[in-house]
């Protein structure tokens, strides 16, 4: 096992973890063990880390630029070949599933989309479908009702018929998220899918992400830079720092005024509220976090 444990506290911001995870035997669940991956060529970003992904719930990994953040979400994707470790979904190596077969399981939004020339929001949202059909397989009354389903919960149904490339890019961000719900996957990992938009888009983001855990069953990982987001929509907070995990748990378990010092290298205040950890920075401690 990692040298770092799983502590998951319990406070008035868990928001009803326990009975999710009473009636969400269902919903998937993802995991990793000992993890170490790198980039080409270079030094471990993650040298043996360990969490769980519980099933049903929303976890999102925090901490400052260059934590190790994205590079864990991509390694839980497999995305990222581990060098050792082992990511396991539902009891499976993802290691051992093909594309396809992953992609009917887990959906994955990066940071870098690009869509093709002229393509309409509808015609992007039916790309998610590609996990479920044959090379040569049309597309089915399943397909066509995945698709309105995840127009539908991403609210761009007024957006259909545009092109993705006149859109605006809170716009556009729903409209790749509507794409990836298509897939109807059980887990969902989001790379940093509030960064750069408006605070509108950001709020009509995580409103998505609150509706796939309290409606959908849906295991949701995401990056987030926002520590209010995580500790408003999330039931697990994962801290990093240097590609280490620091603290885990509950909001208001981990957002603390020493882990913000110690992860993100700044003075904060931390009012507890019925909605989570209420953060409100006073001042960067200098030379404490390097910038990436």
């Amino acid at each position: 096992m990692s040298k770092h444990t799983l502590e998951y506290g319990t406070t008035e911001t868990d928001r009803n973890t326990n009975r999710r995870d009473a009636t969400n035997s269902s919903a998937s669940e993802l995991s990793c063990e000992d993890l170490v991956v790198s980039y080409p060529g270079g030094e471990p970003v993650l040298d043996g880390e360990s969490i769980v992904a519980q099933r049903g719930a929303v976890t999102a990994l925090v901490g400052p630029n260059g934590s190790g953040k994205s590079t864990l979400l991509k390694g839980l994707a497999n995305q990222l070949s581990p060098d050792a470790g082992s990511v396991v979904l539902d009891g499976q190596d993802v290691q051992s599933l093909g594309t396809k077969e992953l992609a009917r399981k887990l959906g994955l939004l990066s940071q870098e989309n690009v869509s093709p020339e002229s393509i309409t929001v509808e015609e992007l949202v039916y790309h998610g479908r590609y996990p479920h059909r044959g090379f040569f397989e049309s597309v089915d009354d399943e397909d066509e009702c995945a698709v309105q389903d995840a127009i539908s919960l991403a609210g761009v149904g007024h957006l259909r018929d545009r092109e993705v490339s006149s859109l605006s890019g809170g716009q556009r961000q729903l409209v790749w998220i509507a794409m990836v719900l298509a897939q109807d996957t059980d887990v969902l990992l989001l790379d940093e899918p509030t960064t750069f938009l408006d605070l509108h888009h950001q709020l009509e983001v995580m409103e998505i992400v609150r509706t796939l855990r309290e409606d959908r069953e849906i295991t949701v990982v995401l990056v987030l830079h926002d520590i209010e987001q995580a500790a408003r929509y999330a039931d697990y907070v994962v801290a990093l720092k240097d590609g280490e995990i620091q603290a885990r748990g509950a909001p208001g378990t981990v957002i603390t005024e020493e882990l913000l010092a110690e992860v993100f290298g700044i003075e904060a205040e931390v009012e507890r509220t019925d909605r989570g950890p209420r953060v409100t920075p006073i001042r960067a401690h200098h030379g404490s976090v390097d910038a990436e």
